[in-house]
């Protein structure tokens, strides 16, 4: 089946989340991602906990065959080949791939890839047409460009933490690693970009992404720059500065989060709260004076909301047209329809086990019309494709591959 990204070669140097999140998106679009390991150390992630296999899933392993949850996710749809790239056979051997390769794409730490001669200068001397990625915590500029960050950092440094939570609460970072994953979307669309930019002008280039510069850029929509002046706590909690009411508020059985973005919304929800005394009030009609008041409308929309079910709710406020969710726990989640009619919620495989695991994988979250994008395969065993990639692409004969087996370098 052709897909929009078929024929394009990635060579994959990434590791844990961010880099495996773009070329993971990569992969759904079409490419032929190969994902190149250490021979000694492979991937980090492949036999980290948590394990799912035959036995379910663990911090332990269980089984032999016993495979980290995060491989099985971030590996679906690419090909499992092992380089020594620090030995010079090994990195010879990369450099033939760059020949035949569109993309490579690294999350080393800063200077990484200078030591190990295979920065984009290296690789464009081989290949000009070569598309090379970098994605570090905080870009190769700058005054902090060679400090090491995990997301925990990134989201402290650019002050989400500050941010996240309530008002008289700590720095409290977001649920989920969003700089790795927000990061990781950035740098799958600067590759698809600068393929767009190759086929129009045939020329390569190197891309340089930020896990900082991503998130703030996302974070730094709101004016949060401006709060201290608004005289807005900069924690909002569940609010957010632009509309009133905003937020989730408890019901006899959990808690349902709605908001009204226009007064037409707000008159609305009065109607249903059986509060139209409201309209005559103008303070509560002016948008600006319920954004600096939140607590007092909170407090009109609480005490409605705790008199009844959250489904009741919901079903009311469907009727009427109003934004609102039930915030679902993650088991509810997992049996939401809404995610399996558009195919978000996918099985995992185990390829050492050969079984299907019990932990589930999120499916392609762009549909197109006249082209699929979905993960064609499952994670592979490490190092199942190194034979097949040197074949085709180095064309080595298996003797020859069999020698370099014998000295680890693949």
């Amino acid at each position: 089946m052709q897909k929009i990204l078929s024929g394009t070669v990635v060579l994959d140097l990434t590791r844990f989340f961010s880099g495996p999140q773009a070329t993971l998106l990569l992969a759904g679009l079409g490419a032929e991602v190969i994902k190149i390991d250490d021979p000694k150390t492979g991937d980090p992630t492949a036999f980290s906990p948590p394990f799912a296999g035959q036995e379910g899933v663990s911090f332990f392993r269980q089984t032999p065959d016993d495979m980290g949850i995060a491989y099985l996710k971030r590996a679906r749809g690419k090909k499992s080949a092992t380089l020594d790239l620090k030995s010079s056979e090994g990195k010879q051997l990369f450099m033939k791939l760059v020949e035949r390769a569109d993309v490579v794409i690294d999350n080393f730490s800063a200077g990484v890839a200078d030591r190990l001669g295979i920065d984009y200068a290296s690789l464009s001397a081989v290949n000009p047409k070569i598309i090379y990625c970098s994605l570090t915590g905080y870009g190769s500029t700058g005054a902090d460009r060679d400090l090491k960050a995990y997301d925990l950092m990134v989201q402290a440094g650019v002050g989400l933490m500050s941010l996240t939570g309530h008002a008289d609460g700590e720095p409290v970072k977001a649920g989920s690693p969003l700089s790795d994953a927000i990061s990781g979307v950035f740098a799958a669309y600067g590759i698809v970009a600068a393929l767009f930019h190759r086929l129009r002008t045939g020329q390569g280039q190197s891309i340089d992404v930020s896990m900082a510069d991503c998130l703030f850029a996302l974070m730094f929509d709101e004016p949060v720059d401006c709060y201290t002046q608004l005289g807005l706590e900069h924690r909002q909690g569940n609010r957010i500065m632009r509309f009133s009411p905003f937020n989730s508020y408890r019901t006899k059985d959990g808690f349902i989060a709605l908001g009204a973005a226009t007064n037409s919304e707000w008159k609305t929800l009065l109607g249903a709260m059986a509060r139209e005394d409201l309209l005559n009030d103008g303070n509560m009609m002016n948008l600006g004076w319920r954004i600096a008041h939140n607590r007092e409308v909170d407090q009109v929309v609480s005490e409605w909301t705790g008199t009844r079910a959250t489904e009741e709710l919901r079903t009311l406020l469907n009727e009427l047209k109003i934004p609102n969710s039930p915030v679902r726990t993650i088991a509810d989640v997992m049996d939401w329809r809404q995610l399996y009619d558009r195919d978000m919620i996918q099985p995992l495989w185990n390829p050492m086990a050969q079984t299907e695991v019990l932990a589930k994988g999120p499916g392609y979250p762009i549909k197109f019309s006249n082209t699929k994008a979905i993960y064609d395969s499952p994670a592979p065993r490490p190092g199942e494709h190194s034979r097949e990639i040197l074949r085709r692409l180095v064309e080595l004969s298996d003797e020859e591959i069999d020698l370099l087996e014998a000295k680890g370098i693949t």
